[in-house]
């Protein structure tokens, strides 16, 4: 195999021996560091573009909306379209999408047409982040698939640590279109990184879009998207109300809370990795005991929000399980769409972000019935109905036919 005229040296040993993962995933990394800057930078830039603009707020805060509903949106219709384009070349065309869309919010002269170049980079999102966790488990030997996964949407976690807070900074010391700038340079680094590391792998023939649309209409894949979005939906029912609980009930200073959200940060990182890790050993117990731990904690929040030290521990560790339950759902999606994984891939992103919203309604929804204290525990309502999907999961029958129709074992879990 080779790429832009080099030799491609296998990335795994046929024994399946353990090693580094390849320099190519960094590049993926790097594309999913970018892709998370661009989502959540204009949070804290909100006032800054709104004075710009001459824009309220609220209609500012438009932005997040449209770039949410364009990656539900766009991911799988993008996927429709392009489902036949070879795996690299399809990488490397979603890249030049998300640095032209940001090119354009650098000079977007009005309102209109930021929000119109956010949704274009929404766009590439959803599919992006598909493709790439799907390149990702076959640059890597078989056992080591959802580590591979969790080193790409580590990028995501990783940009809420470092690139987010960064991001904002320069964004109120130069402008806010600066903070673009930033990202749309990041976004050629991983486009030249793609092109020049990420080899050309072998694929089969395209699945026609009726296979792709039967694999993932079945039961058992809808039920695993909607336990993904169940997941997202406990995070950003507290998430979203994190500083408003942070500084109303547990008496932080709200300068102190972006150094909470930072250690949240860390934990959020940690268990995207160890998450991995654990998905790769046993994907079904610990999918199971991870969102037993995310509710337990989420019920515990109630209770340790009045305590300054103990709310910190409790969020530190929060982190660790509400991220570390992705990468096993990544690779849950894949086992069960083999023979045309892209579309329900990059759809999980969709049924993420739906997820995303409607948990931040859920927590509105608490605040406005039962009081801001109550939040967690109706988070923690949303992850025990995951656990409850994923028993109902387990128990369904989940047949995995290969090209010749005996059952596939799965590589790295157990069912």
């Amino acid at each position: 195999m080779s790429t832009t005229g080099h030799t491609v040296q296998p990335q795994f040993s046929p024994s399946g021996k353990r090693g580094a993962f390849p320099i190519s995933l960094l590049c993926l990394t790097i594309g999913a560091f970018a892709i998370g800057m661009t989502e959540f930078i204009i949070m804290g830039l909100l006032p800054n573009v709104a004075t710009d603009l001459n824009v309220s707020i609220p209609q500012a805060g438009l932005l997040i909306t449209g770039y949410a509903l364009g990656v539900a949106v766009g991911a799988p219709i993008l996927t429709v379209f392009t489902h036949k384009i070879p795996q690299k070349k399809l990488l490397v065309l979603l890249m030049c999408i998300f640095i032209i869309g940001n090119a354009l919010s650098v000079i977007a002269p009005t309102y209109g047409l930021l929000i119109s170049a956010r949704i274009l980079t929404a766009f590439a999102h959803g599919t992006f982040l598909g493709v790439g966790s799907i390149m990702a488990t076959r640059l890597v030997a078989p056992e080591r698939r959802a580590g591979a996964v969790s080193v790409v949407l580590a990028g995501l976690t990783i940009a809420n640590i470092i690139g987010v807070p960064f991001g904002t900074f320069i964004g109120q010391q130069l402008g806010w279109r600066s903070s673009f700038g930033a990202i749309t340079i990041l976004g050629i680094i991983s486009l030249i990184g793609i092109i020049r590391f990420i080899p050309v792998l072998p694929q089969g023939a395209p699945a026609n879009l009726g296979q792709q649309f039967r694999n993932l209409v079945r039961p058992q894949v809808l039920l695993v998207l909607l336990i993904g979005a169940l997941g997202c939906g406990s995070l950003f029912t507290v998430f979203t109300y994190i500083t408003p609980m942070l500084v109303d009930i547990s008496g932080f200073a709200e300068q102190s809370v972006t150094w909470i959200l930072v250690l949240f940060g860390f934990g959020v990182t940690l268990g995207n990795l160890v998450g991995g890790r654990l998905a790769d050993w046993k994907l079904m117990p610990s999918l199971i005991v991870n969102f037993g731990i995310l509710a337990v904690l989420l019920a515990a929040l109630t209770i340790t929000l009045e305590n300054p030290y103990l709310a910190v521990i409790t969020i530190f560790f929060w982190g660790v399980a509400a991220f570390g339950i992705m990468p096993g759902l990544q690779i849950r999606i894949m086992n069960m769409t083999r023979e045309a994984p892209l579309l329900a891939t990059t759809s999980s992103h969709s049924a993420f972000n739906l997820g995303n919203a409607a948990g931040a309604y859920m927590g509105g929804y608490a605040i406005t019935h039962t009081g801001l204290i109550s939040v967690p525990l109706y988070a923690a309502v949303i992850a025990a109905l995951g656990l409850l999907g994923l028993f109902i999961s387990l128990l369904m029958k989940d047949r995995l036919a290969s090209p010749e129709g005996a059952e596939v074992v799965n590589p790295v879990s157990v069912h």
